[in-house]
């Protein structure tokens, strides 16, 4: 069984709204704080099981006010819309990575579907 890649280094630009992470594999995530919002591990965001998801909206201009870390496996970010359930795995971060340009598609694609906005 692989591993995956842990982050060396986790960098919070704020005037981007841009979380860039370096993994231990040598590659570089750069997630801008919405698409971490919006794809929030938390139970608020996936439901409690398949199919529960929640489409988040109005999340355009939500920031980060603070990182926790949670064990040696984790971060919790601090949302300034107040969210701050998700506990974002280093799995999860590089999954979210590997796959933004698809999952990024596919939101907006349900916000429209939805008639819903990015913007509050």
């Amino acid at each position: 069984m692989s591993r995956s890649p842990k982050p060396v280094n986790i960098a919070l630009h704020q005037l981007s709204n841009i979380l860039e992470i370096e993994f231990d594999d040598g590659s570089v995530a750069k997630l801008s704080t919405e698409f971490l919002r919006v794809f929030s591990p938390s139970a608020e965001v996936k439901g409690h099981s398949p199919g529960q998801e929640v489409l988040q909206t109005g999340k355009k201009s939500v920031k980060i006010d603070g990182i926790e870390p949670v064990g040696n496996y984790a971060i919790r970010l601090l949302f300034n819309d107040g969210h701050h359930t998700g506990i974002y795995t280093w799995e999860y971060l590089h999954e979210l990575s590997s796959n933004q340009s698809a999952y990024w598609s596919e939101y907006l694609d349900r916000l429209e579907k939805a008639g819903q906005s990015r913007n509050q």
